[in-house]
């Protein structure tokens, strides 16, 4: 099992979460769409060549954000990250996948 966190602008949250729910992510025993979700501040500067979601290239932006933690299983991760990839909105997704032990 692992753990899969991402980071993305509230506002857009929910159909990211859906997105990652539909292909089997944030199941836990008996139940499905789990996750824990904690709100933020991201801040990025947008480089030349960049064609970003929010802001402008050289500009710094800040965005409320939530980090979004869900658990997925094995076979599923890469699977996970593909579709995070497809739906979430900004170019560059920030994410983090962490193995998890069961003991």
């Amino acid at each position: 099992m692992y753990k899969f966190c991402f980071f993305v602008p509230e506002a857009e949250a929910e159909p990211v979460k859906a997105a990652l729910f539909a292909v089997g992510v944030g199941k836990i025993g008996d139940y499905d769409q789990c996750c824990f979700q904690t709100a933020g501040q991201g801040q990025f500067r947008p480089l030349a060549g960049a064609n970003p979601h929010l802001g402008r290239p050289g500009e710094l932006e800040r965005v409320a954000e939530l980090k979004v933690e869900m658990v997925c299983a094995d076979e599923l991760i890469h699977t996970a990250v593909a579709t995070l990839k497809q739906v979430h909105p900004y170019e560059e997704v920030a994410y983090e996948v962490y193995k998890l032990a069961d003991i």
